[in-house]
């Protein structure tokens, strides 16, 4: 089950659009038979995001990529309402719903993976087994002050919103990117990446201005099904943490880690994030 990590190369099934209950109109790709994965990207990113994982998964799954509402290809009713992880949770639960596949195994990366993550604990019945990759947010450890993210990150995305409400989006999408990631990652990027991170420059700043939630002992109670949580090696440390927690906290949680990847995973070591699903979700 290998897969090219260049983007570019994969073919991108047609698009669909799904108009939910809130009237939210939902874009997404779908491809393959089988059990329903469902797959929610993180920021600056939209359903093309997963085509390494949707070209090869398909293979033995239903693969379904979303594109949140305000990210490409946003219409007019796809932009309903305000931009905000709530929003978001909403959505993708209506979403579920909407194509009437429940329950479904739900795969979330980053943001997305924060998304997912309150989904499977506000909507048990829509989903069967939850994977988060590298989720996104704070922590909030009993005892301990009020979980935020550090004041040097935060300086750096009032800077990055800065920067790319000025127009200046390459030096923008290089910080952000390479703050999440190890520096050089943007440059890096395969151009595919790049073009999709540029197509959702515009939503960065209004994600930065809309915190997530702080993880929690009590809120990873609320999650009953079975969960994968996957790092990279080289992931920056308040992901790891994260990971590191949530394995304690969630019961049924298991945790995997992959060698030399960073944030990126699903995309730098396809193969490797590919294997772990396949081998989870079908278990």
């Amino acid at each position: 089950m290998n897969a090219r990590t260049d983007l570019s190369v994969l073919a991108v099934p047609e698009i669909s659009f799904a108009t939910i209950a809130s009237g939210i109109c939902v874009p997404y790709v779908e491809c393959g038979e089988g059990e329903p994965l469902v797959f929610v990207h993180g920021s600056l990113c939209d359903y093309r995001y997963w085509s390494a994982q949707t070209a090869v998964l398909s293979q033995h799954f239903r693969c379904i990529s979303v594109s949140l509402s305000h990210y490409w290809p946003a219409s007019e009713a796809c932009i309903q309402g305000e931009f905000g992880w709530q929003t978001h949770v909403a959505e993708l639960a209506e979403f579920i719903e909407a194509i009437g596949l429940a329950p479904v195994h739900l795969i979330g990366h980053s943001r997305g993976g924060c998304v997912a993550f309150h989904v499977a604990r506000e909507h048990p019945r829509l989903v069967k087994t939850l994977t988060l990759a590298d989720p996104g947010g704070p922590l909030h450890i009993e005892g301990m002050p009020e979980a935020s993210l550090p004041p040097a990150t935060n300086v750096l995305r009032a800077r990055v919103a800065e920067l790319i409400e000025s127009r200046q989006i390459d030096a923008g999408l290089e910080l952000f990117v390479d703050s999440v990631s190890v520096p050089g990652s943007w440059r890096k990027s395969p151009a595919a990446f790049r073009t999709m991170a540029i197509d959702n420059a515009g939503t960065l700043p209004k994600q930065l201005r809309d915190p997530l939630p702080a993880y929690s002992r009590e809120t990873a109670r609320d999650v009953k099904c079975r969960t994968l949580l996957i790092d990279g090696q080289r992931s920056p440390r308040m992901f790891r943490n994260n990971v590191e927690k949530l394995v304690e906290w969630i019961d049924y949680a298991e945790r995997q880690t992959i060698a030399g990847a960073s944030h990126g995973m699903n995309v730098s070591n396809a193969g490797a994030f590919n294997r772990l699903v396949h081998a989870f979700v079908g278990s």
